[in-house]
């Protein structure tokens, strides 16, 4: 069961997916898997659960079903003992929650319809028939983090627990690196900006005038590569706070068809047309035109910059303190100027760099500057950068002198999974389980779950 528990622990068991996007096909003999207490778990939500990690590219084990079965048995205890321990859930933090994930697909697939379309449902279906699974998982999650939240490690059991691994087994590390940047975003000119209101006025009038229609526009002139594509179109919430505000705000003042005037937000410049709103949701489609910066703006925020680098090797500014205060990448305010991996990890690999910025780090060594550079963000926003090379390692066998913070990350992990597999062990025996018999004969490992045994 340990193996089970830590997949648990470490990715909790979903079966949302399928029931938002599996295709609209008829399940011919659907049967209950397996009954935890008062619940049951459906083979087809398993079997859909397994389509969706493969339609999202996930390596599947030969025995991705039995995984997925023995992960929802102990998701539907860990629920079981949330709702007996009266752990927190609120219906605002399940819509919330269902609002988040309804919008990542119609992102992924584009708009609402094709979603609805792919799923064979409405979106308030789809919504409806998730909600019971989604307040379940987050109760699961909710009694996970009360198990473990005491959980902790010292030195001395990271050290043990390294001393365990065979030395022939030693993960190999590439090189790893820590940078940091400050990056200024200079503004056009005000004739530029101009110049731009005037050829957005423009297209207003050219839709208006039926010479074109707004999708036809967006995909040819629209700076914006996440909409572009799409001929302009998100779907949006009026409460998520991702949105620019100013965006946010114009699309909402706008009636169902209507097109803005030329705004400007933080990206550029916009003309937005509302296509369809239901309260506090809303599909719009938007142009964006960015306003070019000349090689004078770009020059003036080099000096600039370059009076912070000098500032910074003097001492006087530590390279922190220069982002929070100059830095117009607003990530740089918040949660500092330097590059996170996936795992939030400041250690970032050379793959995961711009070429530019792998051409720059060649010059620099561990603790160096670079002189103020040009930069163009992946929008395709001009702006100028200096790079702090914080840290630089040699490809290397893990070691305890050079990797303790992620030895200690990976023996505490361990821990915890080991005291979700005593708690498990522990309150199985309150629960009834019931596996199905054909169910327990193609996965073994069920068989210990199973009130008969």
């Amino acid at each position: 069961m340990y193996s089970a528990i830590r997949t648990f622990f470490l990715s909790s068991f979903i079966l949302l997916a399928g029931a938002l996007c599996a295709q609209p096909k008829k399940v011919v003999a659907d049967k209950i898997a397996a009954v935890v207490g008062d619940r049951i778990i459906l083979q087809s939500d398993v079997r859909n659960s397994v389509a969706d990690m493969a339609r999202r590219g996930e390596n599947l084990p030969p025995n991705a079903e039995c995984m997925i079965m023995e992960q929802a048995v102990v998701s539907k205890v860990m629920m079981l003992q949330a709702e007996k321990d009266s752990l927190p859930v609120t219906e605002e933090d399940v819509e919330a929650d269902l609002d988040n994930r309804i919008r990542s697909y119609i992102n992924q697939f584009g708009s609402q319809e094709a979603v609805e379309e792919i799923a064979g449902k409405t979106i308030y279906q789809i919504k409806d028939d998730a909600r019971e699974s989604v307040r379940e998982q987050k109760l699961a999650a909710s009694m996970q983090r009360k198990i473990v939240e005491n959980v902790r490690i010292t030195p001395v059991e990271v050290k043990a627990w390294f001393d365990k691994i065979p030395k022939d087994s030693l993960p190999f590390y590439e090189s790893e690196l820590e940078i940091g940047q400050i990056i200024l975003y200079p503004k056009a000119s005000r004739d530029l900006e101009q110049y731009i209101i005037g050829e957005m006025n423009n297209y207003r009038r050219q839709i208006e005038l039926k010479l074109t229609n707004f999708e036809q526009l967006a995909k040819r002139v629209s700076e914006d590569p996440g909409s572009k594509d799409r001929g302009g179109q998100y779907q949006l919430n009026r409460n998520e706070k991702t949105w620019d505000p100013v965006f946010i705000s114009t699309s909402f003042r706008l009636k169902e068809g209507e097109i803005s005037p030329p705004v400007k937000s933080k990206f550029g410049f916009h003309i937005i047309q509302m296509v369809q709103r239901n309260g506090d949701d809303a599909i719009v489609r938007h142009i964006l035109r960015i306003p070019p910066v000349t090689s004078d703006e770009l020059d003036q925020a080099k000096r600039k910059l370059d009076t912070v680098r000098s500032k910074i090797i003097a001492g006087t500014l530590t390279f922190n303190e220069g982002a929070a205060k100059y830095s117009d990448e607003e990530s740089a305010k918040y949660t500092g100027p330097y590059l996170t991996n996936r795992d939030g990890s400041t250690f970032v690999t050379i793959d995961q760099l711009d070429k530019d910025m792998v051409s720059l780090l060649a010059k620099l060594k561990p603790g160096d500057y670079s002189m103020p550079v040009a930069y163009e963000n992946e929008q395709g926003k001009k702006g100028v950068r200096i790079v702090h090379l914080k840290s630089r390692s040699t490809p290397h066998r893990m070691n305890f002198q050079d990797d303790y913070s992620k030895i200690a990350q990976f023996a505490l992990e361990e821990k915890k999974a080991k005291v979700m597999e005593k708690w498990i062990q522990n309150k199985l025996e309150t629960y009834y389980v019931k596996i199905d018999p054909g169910t327990a004969e193609e996965c073994p490992q069920l068989k210990k779950f199973s009130a008969d045994n």
